[in-house]
């Protein structure tokens, strides 16, 4: 059984301009890290022409499909019928992008079949990340 789920989705860049382009992204949850999501967008489709990750929680993303959530660097909202917004927040400025719902859906749909939400906790290998964090501490 696959630990990683990963999801392309089209995102439309909001910006002056009255055509919103089409950019690539891709959705990406791994069980190794059952709390995050991250959102990853290819070089040729940022300013600083290298790949672009961003990585936010899993709940967010979903609460954000019913209502504006979110105060930070990510925040996640409804917009209109089928399209949710998601704003990301640099030092260098923010970009908002639009995606579908129903691909955020499907996306989650398949994260929760992977790791149910509210069981998240099972996932985690505490001992292991104690150990690696203690290794050097002798």
């Amino acid at each position: 059984m696959s630990t990683v789920i990963e999801q392309p989705v089209e995102a439309r860049l909001v910006a002056a301009a009255p055509r919103m382009p089409s950019i690539p992204a891709t959705l990406h949850y791994d069980r190794r890290d059952p709390f995050a999501v991250r959102m990853t967008f290819p070089a040729p489709a940022t300013l600083e022409g290298v790949e672009v990750c961003w990585t936010f929680s899993r709940e967010l993303l979903t609460a954000g499909l019913q209502g504006p959530e979110g105060h930070g660097d990510v925040r996640v909202r409804p917009y209109g019928y089928d399209r949710t917004v998601l704003e990301f927040h640099a030092p260098e400025g923010t970009a908002v992008v639009h995606v579908r719902s129903g691909e955020v859906r499907r996306f989650l749909q398949a994260t929760s079949e992977l790791v149910p939400t509210g069981l998240e906790h099972l996932q985690l290998d505490l001992d292991h990340g104690l150990a690696e964090l203690m290794r050097d501490s002798c």
